[in-house]
């Protein structure tokens, strides 16, 4: 008992420094307008009290704090005594406005401090953490910091996690230099317009950079040469029309790159030459017009690759080296040119079934459609670029272009029944090819409405895998168009394939 008594005299005795504080003996003896709990440590609870002052004591064993969502404007020196066991202390969304130097002494075991959402701290003295030799997390996002000082802190080398996201910052502090415990700097939502050679020196164990949301329009050469064990690092909706031709040199451990929502026009093959283990790469939303040749050929781990919202209308093969390593690959958003150039991509995309929603943007005729769904002709054995339309020629353009789509989606829903109903019968059909006119014009029209012209792709694949098919395909479609006079609509190519497709099933003649 005589021991049980030493030990809380010792604890008022400590708490007791400050004339006006009092020590509470045990967890249970809480502060007015607080909550305590005992678990496995004490824990004091005097969120959304309306506390416009901290309250005269705390117990002395307890290990976490919380006075969020107060009316608190004002921290003095020593401002919670003498608490040993304090592990975590929660501050936000206050109206702290300052914060006197020594404010946390007293506090020598704080790991967390979080004072986010303080919108009136503007300021940060030099010595405004001294005695926190073991804070290891510190949390201001959210307030209204312009800048914190060089030296700020010099005691806090044990300092690993640092968020500082939603200020005022125009530059990365100085302050963050040679931490070399850091592991996570947060600095998105500031204004930060440039990242120069010495912003980040002597942070080799950074393993977390976030500069979203800034101004940067500026890198460096070599300002990132310190961080070898960066695996996560955001720049994106920056305003980065250029990066240093070795932007990336070093960083041979970065898993997740993010370079989206910037003014890019072009990738250079050097950018990423030393990112052998990138799983995710964003590229989106820039103004991309092309990617140099071999830009990707060192990426050999690469999962996912964000390319869409550009302005990309070709992606040439050889750009394209670890195509068979990804994952996931988004193109959408960009005005494709769906010619021969991107065949090689269509038939990736029906193989490996990991990218769509790829809209052509041109040629004419199949303007509009997936790139999945242009059915490419075939010339002496190589591609045919599907045709540009004469402008001019208005009827004649919308005809064709309904045409083109009409034919291609009767192609693949032909050749689905077929698979279906015919069994081995159909082997000829899956193996036929184009003939060597492409046969693009299945109908032209002539001044008395549609006459049937050359036979389609589709007709003629048919017919090798069954004569009857073609035969009633072709009468079908001469039959169905030769007395229109208008363009067809959705709903009459619905209803012709519905009835072409009755016929085929039940052999008939007409369904109408």
């Amino acid at each position: 008992m005589e021991a049980e008594n030493g030990k809380q005299s010792l604890c008022c005795a400590c708490c007791c420094r400050r004339p006006h504080w009092r020590c509470g003996h045990a967890c249970a003896q809480c502060p007015p307008s607080c909550t305590c709990t005992q678990e496995r440590s004490c824990s004091v609870l005097c969120d959304r009290s309306a506390l416009a002052e901290l309250p005269k004591e705390f117990p002395c064993e307890a290990s976490s704090i919380n006075v969020d969502k107060n009316r608190l404007k004002f921290l003095s020196e020593r401002a919670f005594g003498t608490l040993p066991s304090l592990r975590t202390l929660s501050l936000d969304h206050n109206n702290i406005s300052f914060i006197t130097p020594g404010a946390f002494k007293g506090l020598p075991n704080l790991v967390d401090l979080k004072m986010a959402h303080n919108d009136y701290i503007s300021y940060l003295h030099t010595r405004t953490f001294t005695g926190l030799k073991k804070l290891v997390r510190l949390d201001m996002s959210d307030c209204n910091l312009f800048n914190i000082p060089d030296r700020i802190f010099i005691e806090q080398m044990a300092l690993r996690e640092v968020l500082c996201f939603q200020n005022n910052f125009r530059r990365i502090p100085g302050a963050f230099r040679d931490m070399v415990n850091l592991t996570h700097i947060y600095l998105e939502k500031n204004k930060i317009e440039a990242v120069a050679y010495n912003s980040l020196l002597g942070l080799g164990n950074l393993r977390y950079l976030n500069l979203e949301e800034n101004r940067i329009n500026v890198i460096h050469d070599q300002a990132f040469q310190d961080l070898l064990r960066l695996e996560n690092f955001y720049l994106n909706d920056n305003l980065l029309s250029v990066l240093p031709r070795d932007s990336f040199k070093g960083l041979t451990r970065l898993k997740m790159l993010n370079l989206g929502g910037n003014l890019l026009t072009n990738v250079s093959k050097t950018w990423f030459s030393d990112l052998v283990e990138l799983e995710v790469l964003y590229l989106d939303r820039n103004r991309l017009l092309a990617i140099e040749e071999g830009s990707f050929e060192n990426l050999t781990s690469l999962i996912t690759l964000h390319l869409n919202s550009n302005n990309l209308t070709a992606l040439p093969f050889p750009v394209f080296q670890p195509v068979y390593f990804l994952g996931r690959l988004y193109l959408f958003k960009n005005p494709w040119e769906c010619g021969c150039s991107l065949e090689w991509l269509k038939e990736w995309m029906e193989s490996y079934k990991l990218v769509r929603n790829i809209p052509c943007a041109s040629p004419s005729s199949v303007a509009g459609l997936d790139l999945g769904e242009v059915v490419f002709g075939r010339a002496n054995s190589s591609c045919v670029d599907p045709p540009e339309l004469n402008a001019t020629a208005a009827p004649t353009a919308v005809l064709s272009t309904t045409e083109y789509r009409f034919n291609s989606l009767i192609t693949k829903l032909l050749q689905w029944e077929l698979r279906n109903e015919m069994g081995n019968g159909t082997e000829g059909l899956r193996n036929a090819t184009l003939p060597d006119g492409g046969g693009r014009t299945a109908l032209r029209r002539g001044s008395r409405g549609w006459r049937s012209g050359q036979v389609s792709p589709t007709f003629t694949s048919l017919s090798r895998g069954s004569s009857w098919v073609s035969a009633a395909a072709q009468r079908w479609a001469f039959m169905r168009l030769g007395h229109e006079e208008t363009v067809p609509t959705a709903l009459t190519l619905v209803i012709w394939w519905k009835c072409a497709r009755w016929e085929w099933a039940n052999k008939m003649d007409r369904c109408f």
